[in-house]
């Protein structure tokens, strides 16, 4: 039986990247959702829920995006040129939110600054990446090997639609991470924001999903022909299942289902995502096999992959166990 490497290595970083979303997605959130909690004690708690993991989380972010630069070296020379101002924003998004982090806790003078860089680094590395997806989704144009198109390509209705989007589903997941993880009135106040992000963020999957389609003949052909048709029934049905335990976990006071359900519906977008442009990387210029490295180099580094994910997935995983349960508003992470 002969291995397909390259589509191994599609498989690998698809997963890179969807456990950097649904990871690193909720503790965006809960900076995209600092406004709306003015109060010093919520925002100390909302920071100390997601404090002893978020830096993790941002290890599958340099895992997918390394490994497309080493395995599909022409999609990451394609794809960068593309999209350079909005993964450059997100980049700077980061940084700014990273180093609130720690220079937060280190002043009283200056707090308040720290808390608009927490804030601003969120709501900025959200919507790049929102931007960054919708600029891709929508195509990039490729001649002999290389981009084609221009600097302002990637900012179209479309595209900045999409940043928005993600914003509401990423203050979906902060805010169903807060029912989880905390308490008192800070819980009660992130219940509401979770049943009407909820509501939103479904609103706008069902408005993407009628405008995906016919950005492209390629999405068109596989929403409405069969046999990828059966997943254009099967996923509303399922997104509707993931709202319904989303509003009933949390007004039944099941905190832990409506972060589970909140990532069940990241999970069918981004499947939906997958199912318009595969086997292409970059839509709907390059294949993944037109883009793959060597299969001597793919070899190789999966060699170490194969080392690696486990130990990546080893130790988030320990990190999550150690610090489950509700944060504690005395004592905290910091």
């Amino acid at each position: 039986m002969i291995i397909d490497l390259a589509f191994v290595w599609a498989a690998i970083i698809a997963f890179a990247v969807l456990a950097y979303v649904v990871l690193d997605g909720f503790d965006l959130g809960v900076g995209i959702l600092f406004p709306f909690f003015p109060e010093k004690r919520h925002r100390d708690q909302m920071m100390n829920s997601v404090a002893p993991v978020w830096d993790g989380n941002e290890t599958w972010l340099v895992l997918g995006g390394g490994g497309l630069m080493a395995v599909f070296p022409l999609a990451y020379a394609t794809i960068l040129p593309a999209l350079y101002a909005p993964i450059i924003a997100m980049l700077l998004g980061l940084i700014f939110r990273g180093v609130a982090f720690e220079y937060r806790w280190r002043t009283k003078r200056a707090e308040h600054l720290w808390n608009y860089a927490f804030a601003g680094g969120s709501i900025l590395a959200g919507f790049s990446q929102g931007v960054a997806l919708g600029a891709l989704v929508q195509g990039i144009p490729v001649v002999n090997r290389a981009y084609a198109g221009g600097w302002w390509d990637w900012l179209t209705p479309f595209s900045v639609a999409t940043g928005f989007a993600l914003l509401l589903g990423y203050a979906l997941l902060g805010s169903t991470w807060l029912v989880m993880k905390t308490t008192d009135e800070l819980a009660t106040r992130a219940r509401r924001f979770a049943v009407v992000t909820a509501f939103l963020t479904v609103g706008a999957m069902g408005v993407f999903s009628l405008w995906t389609p016919w950005l492209e003949p390629l999405y068109l052909e596989r929403w409405f022909s069969f046999p990828t048709a059966v997943f254009s029934v099967i996923v509303p049905v399922l997104v509707l299942g993931c709202l319904y335990l989303i509003v009933t976990g949390v007004r039944g006071n099941k905190d832990i289902r409506p972060f589970v359900a909140a990532l069940g519906l990241f999970v069918l977008g981004y499947a939906g995502i997958g199912i318009s442009f595969y086997p292409y990387i970059v839509p709907t210029s390059l294949t993944i096999w037109d883009a793959a490295a060597p299969d001597s180099s793919l070899k190789f580094l999966l060699v170490g992959a194969a080392v690696l994910v486990p130990i990546i997935l080893a130790y988030t995983a320990y990190a999550y166990w150690v610090f489950r349960g509700k944060v504690d508003p005395e004592e905290g992470y910091h």
